[in-house]
């Protein structure tokens, strides 16, 4: 028998290699009902069942296998990054937290702890691996970097940028960490790295992203010292180079913001649910809005718990429809509404989240692009509350013109992508304010930098908590930031970002043209 089984799962690891996904899960299949403890039978026939687009089955072997762990650190955190990746929080929690990993000495288990920490939005966690991982060795331009930014999430500013500073001496090219440097703190004329970025810049693969990310960080110095032209034509050369490395369909997104709207074109049955446990807030908006320096005030609220940029509702959805994949939401996602449990999608979110809460009453999704998502959150979490950030176009297209968001925002690198898809955002929220009126509160940028107090209580009540007067100062909110204005946003409150794309307004006049249009 054991002969058999060897010989099975030689088989099933030939087929799956080859490509023969039905023969494969055949014969792992067979293996596992002779040995259900196999958990490398049950992780490869995960493998098997995502690349069939069999989620939920996939979920349950990788769970099954999460219950049978050999102790073997690679082997858990190879299980752990795959119940991560299909939402199954809880259970990789268990796995990251098994006795074999707590042990271990090893820099690179430790690093890729660290990283499958850093995804959940756990920053200390994720920090102190990768202290270990140095500890045990550990030490690349690449690690270097990781371990800055891990620093500057924990708001440890000045370690951060002295391991940026390293960073960029160990290795040839490093466009990335070069603009973090930039954005860490205002440059000065005495102190910055414009000589040291234009000398990256002439040894760098042009086109590249690393060329792309010099660019940016040279715009960033440059606006700093007021050098405004060269400025500019930095940022005009990096997101020409971003651009051409990227797609963006304008004519697909248009067509499924227009059919998002006709699928969710009537307010969700009223219905009531048994939870007593903390509930979320969602907050939604385009990226660079003041979505972060919201969560950063309700974080301060002593009944409210910040917890980032969570990705638990759409890879929720994924499972309540049964569709692998890694988009927010896509054409087969939308053509399943129909046929989706919206009350289990509710009851599976808040089953992988409610640990976030910390014994408050609410605890705060921050995750920008969920305002697709508000019909969905309607149907699924009822009582749930929706704060949407709304920023002048001007000031948030520019916002994100001048960011650089690698392939995750390919809109935001072309004036007319981008405008399209402002108009799209804002045609497919007031579209969410018709079919259900009240269910999302929208919170001006402009008021909650300038009247903070006033913004701040009508934001409270709305969510049904009372005024606090700590919440006028976020900086007393000690939890790890992970967006890109994880150094900024420490600072008090203030109005600088209101109008700056107007020291531009000649070089802008083409986009802000296509967003009056």
């Amino acid at each position: 028998m054991h002969g058999n089984r060897h010989a099975l799962w030689l088989q099933a690891q030939q087929h799956a290699t080859a490509g023969r996904l039905e023969a494969a899960r055949e014969a792992f299949e067979a293996l596992l009902e002779h040995e259900p403890g196999h958990a490398g039978a049950r992780a490869l026939l995960a493998s098997v069942l995502l690349a069939q687009d069999r989620l939920r089955d996939a979920c349950m072997q990788l769970s099954r296998a999460a219950d049978a762990l050999p102790p073997d650190p690679n082997f858990i955190l190879r299980i752990a990054h795959g119940l991560r990746s299909v939402g199954e929080t809880n259970a990789a929690l268990d796995c990251m937290r098994h006795p074999a990993l707590a042990q271990s000495r090893d820099a690179s288990q430790q690093l890729a702890l660290g990283h499958l920490y850093q995804g959940l939005g756990l920053n200390p966690q994720a920090l102190r691996c990768m202290q270990h991982a140095r500890d045990a060795g550990m030490d690349s331009p690449d690690f270097r970097y990781f371990l800055a930014l891990q620093l500057q999430f924990n708001g440890r500013i000045a370690e951060a940028e002295a391991s940026m500073e390293a960073c960029l001496r160990m290795g040839p090219t490093f466009g990335r960490a070069s603009l973090s440097l930039a954005r860490i703190r205002k440059q000065t004329t005495q102190s910055n790295h414009v000589g040291f970025i234009r000398a990256r810049l002439a040894q760098v693969a042009p086109g590249s992203e690393d060329h792309a990310a010099f660019e940016f960080a040279l715009y960033e110095e440059l606006d700093d010292l007021g050098e405004h032209d060269a400025a500019w034509d930095a940022l005009a050369r990096g997101n020409a180079i971003m651009h051409s490395r990227t797609r963006h369909d304008a004519g697909a997104e248009s067509r499924f913001i227009e059919q998002l709207i006709r699928t969710f074109d009537t307010d969700a049955d009223s219905r009531t649910d048994d939870h007593d446990g903390p509930m979320p807030i969602f907050i939604v908006g385009l990226p660079r809005s003041g979505t972060t320096l919201l969560e950063r005030i309700l974080g301060t609220h002593p009944q409210v718990a910040s917890t980032g940029e969570l990705t638990d509702l759409p890879k929720q959805l994924r499972w309540t429809a049964d569709l692998h994949g890694h988009a927010l939401l896509d054409d087969a996602l939308l053509a399943a509404t129909g046929t989706l449990d919206f009350a289990e999608l509710g009851r599976r979110y808040l089953r992988q989240t409610q640990w976030r809460a910390q014994g408050r009453r609410h605890y705060v999704d921050k995750l920008p692009p969920n305002w697709m998502l508000v019909g969905h959150i309607r149907r699924a979490l009822p009582r749930a509350k929706v704060l949407h950030l709304v920023r002048d176009p001007m000031d948030v297209c520019f916002s994100n013109w001048r960011a650089l968001f690698g392939d995750a925002y390919a809109y935001s690198y072309d004036f007319a992508a981008l405008a399209q898809h402002h108009g799209l955002y804002r045609k497919l929220m007031a579209h969410w304010h018709r079919v259900h009126p009240g269910f999302v509160l929208d919170v001006p940028y402009a008021e909650l930098v300038r009247e903070p107090e006033a913004s701040c209580r009508r934001v409270l009540d709305f969510c049904g908590l009372p005024f606090e007067a700590d919440c006028l100062d976020h900086t007393r909110n000690r939890s790890s930031v992970s967006t890109l204005s994880s150094a900024q946003v420490r600072e008090p409150i203030h109005a600088r970002g209101i109008g700056e794309w107007r020291r531009y307004a000649e070089r802008l006049e083409p986009l802000r043209a296509l967003l009056d249009a």
